[in-house]
């Protein structure tokens, strides 16, 4: 990035930084960044970045040479930095007031056989500093991983981030990383969050008419910018796209903590409620711990309410799921019906049994806190299939194989299952939004039957389908 880049992307910065400052959280701001609503500083000669170089005995590489000609330092790059150095106070990692992390890294990968710990030490001993201050939080750049365009590799640590030095591939795309991250935390008004929100209702439109990769690039970066809605949008598709298992889970898109706007979102109660009970029911997590467990016991009031209102419903006699609108929710129950009433469906999951009954156990690994978990022994007895046997024995008289009786059960509704599925992708057709935020019937993946049958590639069939019927209103359908 040059310096006329350069010049307006900081710009735009500041006023976000400036515009969404709280002085009781934040602390006053400078009198001259109020006064020119700009953080950085005067910008350096090229006899004061020449005499950086002189010093240092190394080139700058060219977008952190053409940021020191815009501004000689900067406040505030995102949220854990709090100065980035000019040109006088650019120096060597290894020379500066933080070098003990070297010493904590040549420490870890001591004796250590992980080339991954081994390398981060050897760049840290490298690296040049390039911020001043911050919340336990550091940048630096590494001249010994230069690409062909004369960048060094840029690095972000945190000391409680949980991980080691994070790349980027230059100076200037870690500083954007960190204005996204700032968005992200701050979700400041102005012109970048006009533009996201425009591009994400056209990412919506273009997922509607069957669209994928192009509108699930958009809203990944808009999540990146702390775009809720591009989330939620963003969690549908994948979901469609990954059978049930989904690179941003329910657990990540429902934590009140983070996303209380999704949690009082209308769709909600009707589509992800129910995915996060079906996630309690099925994960093999350690300690009895699930999304819907942890905000039964930690969430705010009204989200314990909501939750307790759908687990009454979900254990009233006849409960079922509603999957959408009457014409689509009938379609689906039929082929549902059909399914359930065939004798493969009524077999016990003994693999199930093994699950529920499992114990979990505190153990260290290589030095590591880690979860062991023990599967019970599941005897004959424990699962009996009713009727006679072939020799006319009475089938509880006669020992039998539970896991063969369920994989050969298994094998049968398999068949079934993708007999079935022509008949839901015509029942999509009928299938209508409850909201104008909702692009995909993702409750489909709360029926462990269903969530068997849509596959990656049967998902994406459904995504490519053109599905922009008219949204519901705010009541829903």
């Amino acid at each position: 990035m040059n310096r006329e880049q350069w010049r307006p992307f900081l710009q735009r910065w500041s006023e976000e930084w400036i515009d969404s400052h709280d002085p009781e959280k934040d602390g006053e701001l400078d009198e001259a960044v109020v006064r020119d609503r700009w953080l950085g500083f005067a910008p350096a000669g090229e006899d004061e970045i020449a005499a950086a170089e002189a010093r240092l005995g190394r080139t700058l590489p060219p977008s952190l040479r053409e940021f020191l000609a815009v501004t000689n330092g900067w406040r505030d790059a995102g949220c854990f930095i709090y100065r980035l150095a000019g040109t006088a106070e650019l120096e060597w990692l290894a020379d500066s007031d933080r070098s003990y992390l070297i010493e904590i890294y040549d420490e870890l990968a001591e004796g250590e056989e992980d080339a991954d710990v081994i390398n981060e030490a050897e760049v840290l001993r490298r690296s040049l500093l390039v911020s001043l201050d911050g919340d336990a939080a550091d940048i630096f750049l590494d001249p010994g991983d230069v690409n062909e365009r004369g960048e060094w590799t840029a690095y972000w640590l945190a000391s409680w981030s949980g991980s080691g030095p994070e790349p980027c591939d230059s100076f200037y795309e870690l500083m954007y990383d960190q204005y996204k991250s700032f968005h992200n935390l701050r979700k400041p008004e102005g012109e970048t969050k006009d533009r996201w929100d425009a591009k994400v209702e056209e990412a919506r439109l273009a997922a509607l008419k069957g669209e994928i990769e192009g509108p699930l690039e958009v809203l990944a970066e808009a999540d990146e910018f702390g775009s809720e809605r591009a989330l939620l949008l963003r969690f549908q598709m994948l979901a469609m796209l990954g059978g049930g298992e989904h690179e941003a889970g329910i657990s990540h898109v429902v934590d009140y903590r983070h996303h209380p706007g999704i949690l009082q979102h209308p769709i909600f109660v009707s589509e992800l409620l129910p995915l996060v009970f079906e996630e309690d029911r099925t994960r093999d997590l350690p300690h009895g711990w699930s999304t819907l467990k942890f905000s039964q016991e930690n969430g705010p009031e009204w989200l314990r309410s909501l939750i307790a209102d759908h687990a009454a419903r979900r254990a009233a006699p006849g409960f079922q799921l509603i999957f959408g609108n009457p014409e689509f929710d009938a379609a689906v129950h039929h082929i549902m019906d059909r399914l359930a009433a065939d004798p493969a469906f009524q077999v016990p999951d003994p693999y199930e049994e093994q699950r529920r009954n499992a114990t979990y156990e505190e153990v260290w690994v290589d030095g590591q806190p880690a979860i062991r978990m023990e599967m019970p022994t599941l005897t004959a007895s424990a699962v009996l299939i009713s009727g006679e046997s072939e020799d006319g024995v009475p089938a509880d008289l006669e020992a039998h194989d539970p896991f063969g009786d369920y994989d050969r059960a298994r094998e049968r509704r398999q068949q079934l299952i993708d007999a079935a599925w022509p008949e839901l992708k015509e029942a999509i057709r009928l299938w209508r939004p409850r909201h104008e935020d909702h692009i995909a019937p993702v409750v489909l993946f709360a029926d462990p039957i269903l969530a068997e049958m849509i596959t990656e590639e049967r998902g994406r069939e459904i995504l490519s389908m053109c599905r922009s019927g008219g949204a519901a209103g705010p009541g829903g359908i």
